[in-house]
């Protein structure tokens, strides 16, 4: 229903312990939000943010600029990648 959560530096703490190990097992567990944090600023981070969950392979292949992306723009995306 909800495709991420946000708690405070002293809420992050309690979350095991209270609603113990489901939320880390459904990859939901919250983003820390700082009381200097700028809310919008924060949601804007997490969902251009994708988590991967890798098992026994070490390497992630990412296509980072197709044939029509100007030089330009596969540079910048090959930086943000890294």
């Amino acid at each position: 229903r909800y495709d991420f959560f946000m708690a405070s530096d002293n809420m992050i703490k309690q979350i095991p312990r209270l609603l113990g190990p489901g939320l880390t097992k459904a990859g939901k567990f919250p983003t820390l939000l700082s009381s200097g944090d700028d809310m919008q600023e924060k949601i804007n981070e997490v969902k251009a943010t994708i988590k991967f969950q890798m098992k026994k392979v070490m390497c992630l292949n990412v296509a980072v600029g197709n044939v029509t992306m100007e030089q330009k723009a596969i540079i910048v995306n090959t930086q943000l990648a890294a």
